[in-house]
Formats: C-alpha cells, sequence, structure tokens
C-alpha cells in the first residue's frame, strides 16, 4: 500500500490517534508489536498557532516511530492551514484532518465531526490545506451526522478530488458517539468506487485477529486503524498480524510478560513527562494489562490511585508474584527499538 510518499506492507495495521491515549511512550510500545503506521493525539489548531505548551508539546516525534502522522482539528480555514504548516515543520510523514470526533466540545463548534454538517467548508479547507503544504494530506472522518445523512460515498470522492493522499472512515455516524456496532458497509461501498483511487483505511469494532482478517477480506480496505482496542493490549499489532500471515491465533501473554510491559510503558511515560502527570496518564493502561485477574480488586484500587512511582514499582512486582509466570520473552528487542 502507498500513502503519499510512504510504502506500506500488505494490509498494513494503523494506530489511531487518541486524545491522551497516542502519546509518545504509548507509541513506542505499538510500534514495538508491529504497528505499521502511527499517529500523534490529535492537536487543536488554534492551540497550536498560539504556541500552547500542551499543543506545541504534541508535536514531539522521534525517527523509530515513523511513518507517523501528525492529526489536526479546527474549524476555522484560515487557523488550520496555519497549525498545518506549522505541523510540516516537525517533520512528519503526513498531515492528517480530524472530521471525525464525536466529543461535543469539538463538534459543537463545528470542528471534528461537526463538519459532517457542513461540508463545503470541509472541502474547502481541506483543498486549503493541500496547497498549503508539501507533504501528503489525509482525512479522518465517519459516515456522516446521522443516519439521515450517511453522505460519506459523496464526501469521499470530493474529498479525493481535491488532493488528500487517503482516507480513514470510522463506521458510525457522529450521532451514535461509539454506541452500537460500527458499520463497514458504507465503507465497503467507498472502496469499491470505481472513482476512488486513494487507499481506504477502516476503523471501527476490530478488537482481534479474526475480526481485522475478516473486514480485510469482506470489505476490501487498504488498511486498518485499530483505536479503543489496543488500551491495555498494544500487542494486539502483533497478534493480527501472526493471524494474518499464519492463519494462527497466538496465545494471551501471560502476567510477567505484562508486568514487565507496564514497567517499560512506565519508563518511556517517565521519559516524556513530569512524574505526577505521567502517572495520571498511565492509569488507564495500567488498569487495563491488568483486567480480568481474579481477586485484583483492592491491587487494581491501590494501583490507580498511587501517585509515588516506587511504590506503583512495587505494586506491579507484587502483581507478578502473585499472579503469573512469565512467557513470551524479552520484550524490548522484539522490534529492535
Amino acid at each position: 500500500m502507498k500513502l503519499g510518499n510512504t510504502i506500506l506492507r500488505e494490509q498494513p495495521l494503523f494506530l489511531a490517534p487518541m486524545e491522551d491515549i497516542t502519546d509518545p511512550s504509548f507509541r513506542y510500545v505499538c510500534k514495538m508489536f508491529g504497528a505499521d503506521f502511527m499517529y500523534t493525539e490529535f492537536i487543536s489548531s488554534d492551540g497550536l498557532i498560539r504556541d500552547g505548551r500542551s499543543s506545541v508539546k504534541k508535536l514531539d516525534l522521534f525517527d523509530y516511530e515513523r511513518p507517523i502522522g501528525i492529526q489536526l482539528y479546527g474549524h476555522i480555514t484560515d487557523s488550520m492551514v496555519e497549525a498545518a504548516i506549522r505541523a510540516e515543520e516537525a517533520g512528519p510523514d503526513v498531515i492528517d484532518l480530524n472530521f471525525g470526533c464525536p466529543v461535543r466540545k469539538i463538534a459543537a463548534r463545528g470542528a471534528g465531526a461537526g463538519m459532517l454538517q457542513n461540508i463545503p467548508l470541509m472541502i474547502e479547507m481541506t483543498s486549503a490545506i493541500v496547497r498549503a503544504v508539501k507533504i501528503p494530506v489525509t482525512v479522518k472522518t465517519r459516515l456522516g451526522w446521522d443516519d439521515n445523512t450517511k453522505i460519506i460515498r459523496e464526501v469521499a470522492e470530493r474529498l479525493q478530488d481535491v488532493g488528500i493522499s487517503g482516507l480513514t472512515i470510522h463506521g458510525r455516524t457522529r450521532a451514535q458517539l461509539y454506541r452500537g456496532e460500527a458499520d463497514w458497509t458504507l465503507i465497503g461501498e467507498v472502496k469499491n468506487n470505481p472513482r476512488i483511487k486513494i487507499p481506504i483505511i477502516g476503523n471501527g469494532d476490530v478488537n482481534g485477529p479474526e475480526r481485522a482478517r475478516q473486514m480485510f477480506e469482506k470489505y476490501g480496505v487498504d488498511a486498518i486503524m485499530i483505536g479503543r482496542a489496543t488500551f491495555g493490549k498494544p500487542w494486539i499489532f502483533r497478534d493480527i498480524r501472526h493471524y494474518l500471515d499464519t492463519g494462527e491465533l497466538l496465545p494471551e501473554p501471560g502476567v510477567e510478560e505484562k508486568a514487565d510491559l507496564a514497567l517499560l510503558h512506565l519508563d518511556k511515560s517517565l521519559e516524556h513527562k513530569e512524574g505526577k502527570a505521567a502517572i495520571l496518564e498511565m492509569r488507564r493502561h495500567l488498569s487495563n494489562y491488568f483486567k480480568g485477574l481474579p481477586g485484583f480488586k483492592e491491587t487494581r484500587l491501590r494501583l490507580l490511585t498511587s501517585l509515588d512511582v516506587c511504590e506503583i514499582r512495587e505494586i506491579i512486582a507484587e502483581i507478578r508474584e502473585k499472579w503469573g509466570s512469565f512467557r513470551g520473552g524479552d520484550l524490548t528487542g522484539i522490534y529492535g527499538i
């Protein structure tokens, strides 16, 4: 598959851009397990052009992450163009435009999925950004605003016509948020439209190897993007790739392997953020790494309330000792990073 100037393997797997999730530490572990293409957390165009500290920090990229995209959102064309130029200076492989975030505070002001209520502005903004930057521009969006406006087939053609290099489609409307089952039927229709020449990346409810293969085979998408299913489970990329290549399902990692990974992830988070901020953002990952352990409630509570790094390490060591034996080998050398 070719995305702009980037050549990817057949049936590549993408890590979705997610606020407070796809920071450098999580991208590190997802890349370690074979994510083919990753994105930063989405960045506010207004925050970026005003040099907001958190927005500028999200531009930090690392060579081992490549290929990687920076995703922007906003509702004002001039601001989005200026932000795209600024983001291009950080050296990403693509600029991605977020026309799909359903969060009310974003969509209500016309950004993210709010753009699905103003298609002329979406097309105008995309065209202006394509003209303003030298690197490929991609888009991520949804089927439509609600069940009465599933306009993705028309939108895909119009976005392609103004020069985007790839399109990711989440198989829900904005009104659905993340409820119900993602509908891949329209994603498949876009992909199989003879007018569409750009790569189509499917997104929504890919939660394991068998589901991933089904989406590739049934709908013919060029790539799959995985979001919520990666929470506390970055090895999903390894599992899917192995299944696509061999037809074999890999066993769940052992508790000791998960403990080693949690410590590695924590160390990486501490490299990029101050102690308290690193711990707070790690909590959702730590909770999910050990999800499902019997009799884990009390230990989980301690893990998710401590603000002391040493104590968290001790709790993870306790989990390793109490709940399981290692299998899977040393994680840190698997992909040479």
